[in-house]
């Protein structure tokens, strides 16, 4: 069967993280969604997306194509049902189509002609933001139960302090001594290649991905996920970082999501509760204003390629867009369009030809090119949020 996972109707709700990526292409818990599914299916999966995107996550279309909501994170009750349908029939969970099995190309799909699965389980969907570090818990557990069944872990050192050590699980190449790893509220999950430093406090829930680095003297608080090639110091609660991102120095992120090529200056800060203990808004691309959460607490929402040089101070609730650069004294506002320049003092356009200059040299010191298609992508970003910087 060949699988295709689509963006769905949540896919403006999870800018400005979708800008640069597909729905299935987001962090939670250990794994991307993508990941998850193609783990869980034993396949490998395509994509349907925005149109600039698809160059760079193309669709392969068949015969005979099961359709999978993005948002809808997998587990062995979703699986069976997904793996048992039929032609014409489709997954309904409330008003939302999980998934549907078709033979017709896309736009001859007439969904009144379906039969209709309801799915009463319970099913961990992404739909907003902010889901992606309040629900990050138990996406952890389900990605830990699916990664560690009949596998064995690396011993764990002598050095190390460890509570409820049946809870972890190290991969090859990890690399641990004198470090505190207290896994009694959620497991533990470090990746191949890893290393936590000396004088680390670990709490799980924790996803560290491979080829990661806890600095000297952290101290992470779960549930949190680091993803492949970060470098993380100071304090971290309950936050998202999706991969090849840096915040390698003291200052607290918390109640957070940072996308890829991210770099957080040295004793930046972030708030995650108001003075007055109020709900958080956030900042809605579809509205194009500040909408409530239902949270207390939530902190920093960083699109991919942003960057805040020292002693950011970031207020309650800050979204900032793609390729931003945030620099001086006091607080930015709490919403700072994609390619701004600047802080509290006011903002300008970051010219393209800058921020891909900054782009090419950060990525390449990865090992990875910044190349035509992430350029493309790039620009399309830039002219689809000019609207929303003062130029």
């Amino acid at each position: 069967m060949n699988y295709i996972l689509f963006d769905g109707p949540s896919r403006n709700s999870l800018l400005p993280f979708t800008y640069t990526r597909p729905v299935a292409e987001i962090r939670v818990g250990i794994l991307t969604i993508r990941e998850k599914w193609e783990k869980h299916l034993g396949c490998t999966t395509t994509t349907i997306t925005e149109d600039y995107l698809a160059e760079k996550f193309p669709m392969v279309e068949m015969e005979e194509n099961v359709m999978i909501n993005a948002s809808y994170l997998p587990n062995e009750a979703l699986i069976e049902v997904v793996k048992g349908l039929k032609e014409n029939q489709l997954i309904l969970k409330g008003e939302d189509i999980i998934a549907f099995f078709t033979k017709e190309e896309q736009e001859d799909i007439d969904f009144d002609a379906f039969e209709a699965i309801e799915f009463k389980d319970d099913v961990l969907v992404i739909e907003n933001t902010w889901d992606i570090f309040s629900k990050n818990a138990d996406a952890i557990q389900e990605d830990f139960n699916l990664l560690t069944e009949d596998c064995s872990s690396q011993p764990i050192s002598e050095t190390n302090n460890v509570i409820a050590p049946e809870n972890i699980f190290i991969e090859a190449g990890a690399k641990l001594e004198f470090v505190t790893l207290n896994a009694s509220k959620g497991p533990i999950y470090i990746a191949k290649d890893a290393e936590i430093m000396e004088g680390a406090l670990i709490r799980g829930p924790l996803a560290l991905g491979e080829a990661s680095v806890i600095k000297m003297g952290s101290k992470i608080y779960g549930p949190t996920t680091i993803g492949p090639f970060c470098k993380i110091g100071g304090e971290v609660s309950n936050s998202v970082i999706f991969g090849h991102s840096n915040k390698g120095h003291e200052g607290f992120l918390g109640d957070s999501v940072l996308g890829e090529w991210c770099n957080i200056g040295a004793d930046t800060n972030n708030s995650n509760l108001k003075n007055n203990y109020a709900e958080v808004r956030l900042w809605d691309y579809e509205t194009e204003g500040f909408a409530k959460t239902g949270l207390q607490f939530c902190g920093l929402m960083m699109g991919d390629h942003s960057k805040c040089g020292i002693n950011t101070m970031f207020n309650t609730g800050t979204v900032i867009g793609v390729s931003a650069n945030i620099f001086g004294p006091g607080f930015p506002r709490n919403f700072v369009p994609s390619f701004s320049w600047g802080g509290s003092a006011g903002f300008s356009t970051y010219l393209t030809k800058k921020a891909f200059e900054v782009a090419q040299i950060v990525m390449s010191r990865r090992g990875i090119e910044f190349d035509e298609q992430d350029q493309a992508i790039l620009e399309y970003v830039f002219e689809e949020t000019k609207k929303y910087r003062r130029e």
